[in-house]
């Protein structure tokens, strides 16, 4: 059924949330702490698992790299007018909103459980090869397994960051709701090689989520996504010239 991977993505989000906030208060602080530590680590070895399945190739029986320069182009092009939109600052903001909305002013975690949660289940590269199967084939097999591990980690998120972390549902239905309806409309122009570039180009956004989660916040993630259109720029480049 189109579209349907999405719908069961959106529903074990909700329901992970909603069992974390629930044993958010049997949980004790040091707990969370390493919780999200564990996490953190976690989302990094899948990001660079991500990347190096794409980039690493045996060639002759020697282990080579390929698409580098569009990793740094991609990255470095995506970032800067990222930061020149003001992205991560658009999705604090819509945090914002809907903490007043809730009223939940005195939840000082909400943002960052929004924010947090909504980058990690967003961007990585189950979520844009996934959306665009269940667009151009029907099946939803990668996106629910996709639900699964979504269900984990925003358990954990909500155990630790609170209820922002429950309407990261969201932009996760509109985002993935997206990408399979466009993938249904111009499938036909999406090559293999466009869908493992965006992919492994999500997997380095998901690294660096990664590292904010163990680390603390070192990069503004937000003001990195439009790196995923880069693929889409060069692709059409290709067919061009």
């Amino acid at each position: 059924m189109f579209g349907l991977g999405t719908v069961i993505n959106t529903g074990a989000v909700v329901i992970g949330s909603l069992a974390g906030i629930t044993l958010k208060k049997g949980i004790p602080e040091n707990c969370r702490q390493i919780l999200m530590q564990s996490c953190g680590v976690a989302t990094i070895f899948i990001g660079a698992a991500g990347v190096l399945q794409k980039m690493l190739v045996i060639n002759n029986g020697n282990l080579e790299t390929q698409g580098t320069f569009l990793l740094i182009f991609s990255m470095v092009l995506g970032s800067l007018a990222g930061e020149v939109l003001g992205i991560e600052k658009r999705l604090e903001n819509a945090g914002e909103f809907l903490k007043k909305k809730l009223h939940t002013e005195g939840d000082s975690q909400f943002v960052e459980g929004f924010v947090t949660s909504t980058l990690v289940i967003c961007v990585g590269a189950m979520a844009i090869v996934g959306a665009i199967e269940d667009g151009l084939t029907g099946s939803c097999s990668t996106l629910t397994a996709k639900s699964i591990l979504d269900f984990v980690i925003v358990l954990i998120f909500a155990s630790t960051l609170g209820k922002g972390v429950t309407f990261s549902a969201v932009p996760l239905f509109l985002y993935q709701g997206g990408i399979t309806c466009a993938a249904a409309a111009f499938g036909d122009f999406m090559s293999t090689s466009l869908i493992n570039n965006i992919a492994y180009i999500g997997s380095a956004l998901i690294f660096c989520v990664g590292v904010n989660i163990a680390f603390g916040k070192k990069f503004n993630v937000g003001n990195m996504l439009p790196a995923l259109l880069i693929p889409v720029i060069y692709s059409v480049a290709q067919g061009l010239f």
